[in-house]
C-alpha cells in the first residue's frame, strides 16, 4: 500500500512568527489523522524554526528547492546538506513557477534531485503542462519528456527517495481543477511511464501526487482514484482549517 502524502506549499507567503503560529494552529487539528504523511514547506528563512515548532508532531518539514552543490562559492543558494540541518525530510523540485520564472530545466532538476537523495533526503519532483499543451494534445508528451530529463540516470532504488506531483499548471492558483478523470489519467501514465523506465514493481510503490488548485470540497474525489496519492496544496495550505480538513480527508 503506497501512504498517502498531504504536502502545502507556502511559496513566499508567511513571515517566520506567522509560520511558527500556523504549524501551531495545525497541529491539534491534524493530530488525529491516521494513514497519512503531513508536509509543509515554508520559505527558507522560516524553515529552521517551524522545524522546531512541529518537532512534537507528526508534521515533516520540505524545503521549497535547493541547489544541487553541497558548498562553495555559490552566492544565494542553499544545498540539501543545509536544509536537512535545518530540519527538512522533503525538498520540492522543479515547481512550474521555478521552471517558468527561474530557469529551471528537466536538466537542473536531474542535479538537484540527485543531490536531494544524497543528502538522505526525500524529492517532490514535479511535472506538468500548460493550458496551451494541453489544448493542442501535448499533455503525455510534455510530462514524458520531464520525466525521463528529470530521473535520467537513476537507479531504480533511488525512486523509494522520490515522489512525484502532477501539477497541471493551467490549474495552479487559476481556481481551476483538473477533473478526477483527467488526473487519475494522468497519474495513471505517470505510473506507467515509471514502469517503462524501470519495472512494474519501482512503478506499484512510487507515490504519485496531484496539485492545482485541491480544496477540502475535492480532495475526497481526488484522492478515490486509484493513482493519486495524496496533494501538493497551494492557497489551501495557507489556513489552517482549510489544510486540516484536506490532511483529514480519509476521517
Amino acid at each position: 500500500m503506497r501512504k498517502p502524502v498531504i504536502a502545502g506549499n507556502w511559496k513566499l507567503f508567511k513571515s517566520i512568527g506567522e509560520a511558527v503560529a500556523l504549524v501551531n494552529e495545525l497541529k491539534p487539528l491534524v493530530s488525529g489523522a491516521q494513514g497519512v504523511e503531513i508536509v509543509v514547506a515554508p520559505v527558507f528563512t522560516s524553515l529552521s524554526r517551524v522545524s522546531d515548532a512541529a518537532k512534537d508532531s507528526r508534521i515533516k518539514i520540505a524545503a521549497q528547492d535547493c541547489y544541487w552543490e553541497e558548498e562553495g562559492a555559490f552566492t544565494g543558494e542553499v544545498s540539501p546538506k543545509l536544509l536537512k540541518d535545518a530540519g527538512c525530510s522533503y525538498v520540492i523540485i522543479g515547481h512550474s513557477e521555478r521552471r517558468q520564472f527561474f530557469g529551471e530545466t528537466d536538466a537542473t532538476v536531474n542535479k538537484k534531485i540527485n543531490a536531494v537523495i544524497a543528502a538522505g533526503l526525500t524529492a517532490i519532483v514535479c511535472v506538468g503542462e500548460s493550458l496551451a499543451e494541453r489544448e493542442s494534445a501535448q499533455t503525455f508528451s510534455v510530462i514524458e519528456t520531464q520525466i525521463q530529463g528529470g530521473l535520467t540516470g537513476l537507479a531504480k532504488e533511488a525512486l523509494s527517495h522520490i515522489i512525484i506531483a502532477y501539477e497541471p499548471v493551467w490549474a495552479i492558483g487559476t481556481g481551476k481543477t483538473a477533473s478526477e478523470g483527467q488526473a487519475q489519467e494522468v497519474h495513471s501514465f505517470i505510473r506507467q511511464l515509471i514502469a517503462r523506465i524501470f519495472d512494474q514493481s519501482v512503478a506499484g510503490a512510487v507515490r504519485i501526487l496531484y496539485g492545482g488548485s485541491v480544496k477540502p470540497d475535492n480532495v475526497k474525489g481526488l484522492m478515490s482514484q486509484p493513482d493519486i496519492d495524496g496533494a501538493l496544496v497551494g492557497g489551501a495550505s495557507l489556513k489552517a482549517e482549510s489544510f486540516s480538513a484536506i490532511v483529514c480527508f480519509n476521517n
